[in-house]
């Protein structure tokens, strides 16, 4: 993308002399002081981090269309973007595939009107029908069509692991205090395990939903250590549950979680998220991000909700470009029953084979 050069002053509220802003490409040179920046902006997520481009690039092989601003000194903010093509979506600029989090993060409202801007102009320029922007905070919203689908839960943890429980709701805390007298174990990985990947697979299957490939697992360990583990909870020498997690300053980002449904009856699923609560809690974090669900009537936001946390909409926006009206794609569409139901049938080395080649059908 050929550079933009703004002139935009630092803040609407304070009056300071006028800085040359440029949005250009991403090289190879900024990815250092990209990370550094999401690090430090409080809506930095592991999705905006150069390891997630480096893992969509290798899994999925989208076009990335990253976007720095600066002015001429430091980064002043970043936008992740992903060119995206296909028979289901259409052509599409998205922040971000395969997370729940992305959008603009910026110093300032000047730098975001900016960003604004540079957005409308690349999305023209590409032909796209459409740009989604996948904003944690309603702060980062650059003024596009809302979209007011997903919900995600947050609960403030710390050292204390008795007000960590006492803090969920009384059923749930009863199935927690059972699943504590079951003899689980935990059991920490910095690599995607054969049995985290088995489990996982197996749960998408069941829910009608494409298998990611194994890669991409094994590449977010890779981009991500350090920030990034497995956690397997144990039972009598068998693998029951298991997630994987990302870290980001103080919070923690439970992605990836599974169980074995022969063991439900012990709760492992309410043992591996309590555990990893207090662990964390232990270990300087303070906040534990549940992640996305479909606004009511899912199984995750059920599951979720039990818990007693902080319900917040992601303040989600789609610019349309070539499209006239805003896109329907989820599983609640009912053009997908048919398709997820003949999923469900399947049996698992099919899903796992072909799996991988639908998934980049819906990023």
């Amino acid at each position: 993308m050929a550079s933009i050069d703004i002139t935009a002053s630092r803040s609407p509220e304070v009056r300071t002399p006028s800085v040359q802003i440029q949005i250009r490409a991403l090289t190879a040179g900024d990815e250092t002081a990209w990370d550094s920046f999401v690090e430090s902006h409080p809506h930095g997520t592991p999705f905006h981090l150069i390891g997630w481009k480096k893992t969509i690039d290798e899994a999925f092989g989208y076009e990335s269309k990253y976007l720095v601003a600066t002015d001429g000194k430091s980064i002043q903010g970043v936008l992740p973007l992903f060119l995206i093509s296909n028979l289901l979506t259409g052509k599409v600029l998205m922040s971000t595939p395969f997370a729940v989090y992305g959008g603009v993060l910026a110093h300032s409202h000047a730098v975001r009107e900016e960003f604004r801007k540079a957005v409308s102009q690349l999305g023209t320029s590409l032909g796209v029908d459409y740009v989604e922007l996948r904003n944690v905070q309603p702060e980062q919203r650059l003024g596009f069509s809302p979209v007011t689908r997903y919900v995600t839960f947050e609960q403030t943890i710390g050292p204390d692991e008795e007000a960590i429980l006492e803090s969920i709701p009384r059923k749930v805390r009863y199935m927690v205090r059972k699943s504590l007298k079951v003899g689980f174990e935990t059991r920490r990985s910095e690599s995607a395990t054969d049995a985290f990947l088995d489990l996982y697979s197996q749960s998408l299957r069941r829910l009608g939903t494409p298998c990611f490939p194994y890669r991409h697992f094994h590449a977010l360990m890779r981009n991500l250590k350090g920030r990034a583990d497995v956690r397997e909870v144990v039972h009598e020498g068998k693998v029951a549950s298991a997630v994987m997690t990302f870290y980001l300053r103080d919070q923690v980002f439970p992605f990836y979680g599974a169980s074995d449904p022969a063991v439900n009856a012990l709760a492992p699923n309410n043992f591996m998220y309590f555990d990893l609560m207090r662990w964390s809690g232990a270990n300087g974090y303070k906040t534990f991000d549940f992640g996305r669900s479909k606004r009511g009537g899912s199984g995750s936001y059920d599951f979720k909700g039990h818990w007693g946390m902080t319900e917040r909409e992601l303040p989600y926006e789609i610019l349309l470009v070539k499209r006239k009206e805003l896109p329907n794609i989820n599983p609640n569409n009912k053009a997908f029953r048919w398709p997820l139901e003949f999923w469900r049938r399947l049996p698992l080395p099919v899903t796992r084979w072909i799996g991988p080649m639908f998934l980049r059908l819906v990023p």
